[in-house]
């Protein structure tokens, strides 16, 4: 049984003489060929998701009955098994192109005024350069969730049950009684654990000449006694594998994000093999309008800069009654649009610059614009 750890395309050309900041980001200025117009998109906000689990995998060995009589231990694997348990989720943000969250800024000749967006044309600053924070963009990126990679890793399962029949004669093989076998594995065992103490200790009659034999001996004399030990008392072992998901949320509710089975670990929420790891996604209040100095409501300014002022929502990750990851995130999806005049970067004397948030679309800083 599976355990839960609680725990509009771009018609722009690029600005002279200003280099890009990086391979994600270009520098957009306006001339006739656009007739002046900047075009840019406000991204919607998508949820990175990455699960590790832990795979262990238990194998009995062929003679766990005769372990407490043999070998003296009854601290055996009875029966196979794999079991599944989810040990970390972390969950990161980026955004993606909006496709009908698409404005132009609109600029008169000779305007020296530029916007800085990434490859995708979403909008990331006005007269500034910056830099785009790296992430591995999705190959899809709609509404629900893809598997974007999956890793392997440390402590995968290799041990051979078979490999003890390395190690006997022909008169083990040749017996047909399971106890005579037994007996004669363990006095095998017997034989090899005294080998390597008698070489630890330097009594060996056939001692090796240098230290770099030892470890040889010594190694090999270890492979054959963990072959022979687990014939009786078997194997436990552990791997750790992560499994990256893409989730866009929508609206309120709550879906299969993926399933968690122990018989093939990560599998598609249609897979009634694993049980379900849920998403569930609850909007929080709608965010208000900027207000003025005498708390009303701002009004948009004629042919306006548009931002967003994101909206919130809880996310948590649940499976088997247990919440394995809850947070309360901002979302460009859930909020509202509001806009800058265009005069506050246009300005001959004193224009300003504006910085917006990549993931969310809001205004994350404003100032006054200093030629670099």
């Amino acid at each position: 049984m599976r355990k839960v750890f609680t725990g509009i395309a771009l018609t722009a050309v690029m600005l002279g003489g200003l280099p890009m900041m990086s391979q994600q980001t270009k520098l957009l200025t306006a001339d006739k060929h656009n007739e002046y117009g900047l075009a840019y998109t406000l991204p919607t906000t998508v949820l990175d998701i990455e699960v590790t689990a832990q795979r262990t995998v238990s194998k009995a060995g062929k003679y766990y009955q005769y372990a407490k009589k043999f070998i003296g231990t009854d601290k055996v694997v009875k029966a196979d098994s794999e079991t599944w348990t989810i040990t970390n989720v972390s969950v990161g943000a980026h955004g993606v192109p909006d496709e009908e969250a698409r404005y132009l800024m609109q600029l008169k000749p000779g305007s020296t005024s530029y916007i800085c967006v990434d490859n995708s044309g979403m909008i990331l600053a006005i007269n500034k350069e910056v830099t785009l924070p790296g992430y591995n963009e999705p190959t899809r990126s709609g509404s629900g969730f893809d598997a974007v990679e999956a890793g392997k890793g440390v402590g995968k399962a290799s041990v051979n049950m078979q490999e003890y029949l390395k190690y006997v004669d022909e008169d083990f093989l040749a017996s047909q009684s399971s106890i005579k076998q037994a007996q004669m594995l363990a006095e095998n065992l017997l034989e090899i654990r005294d080998a390597r103490l008698s070489l630890t200790r330097g009594t060996a009659d056939n001692m090796p000449t240098d230290g770099r034999q030892l470890e040889l001996m010594l190694n090999d004399l270890a492979r054959q006694e963990a072959a022979i030990t687990a014939a009786f008392c078997g194997v436990t072992e552990t791997e750790t594998v992560k499994r990256s998901y893409v989730f866009t949320p929508t609206e309120d509710g709550r879906e299969v994000l993926f399933r968690l089975s122990d018989f093939g670990g990560f599998v598609g929420p249609d897979d009634l093999s694993g049980d379900p790891v849920y998403i569930n996604v609850k909007i929080g209040r709608e965010p208000e309008l900027p207000v003025d100095a005498k708390g009303e409501t701002k009004k948009l300014p004629k042919d306006a800069v548009v931002y967003c002022i994101p909206g919130s929502a809880q996310i948590s990750i649940s499976t088997l009654g247990e919440t394995l990851y809850e947070k309360e995130m901002e979302f460009g999806q859930f909020g509202i649009t509001f806009g800058l005049s265009p005069t506050l970067f246009t300005d001959k004397k004193a224009p300003s610059f504006a910085i917006f948030n990549p993931v969310t679309g809001a205004l994350v800083e404003i100032g006054d614009y200093v030629q670099e």
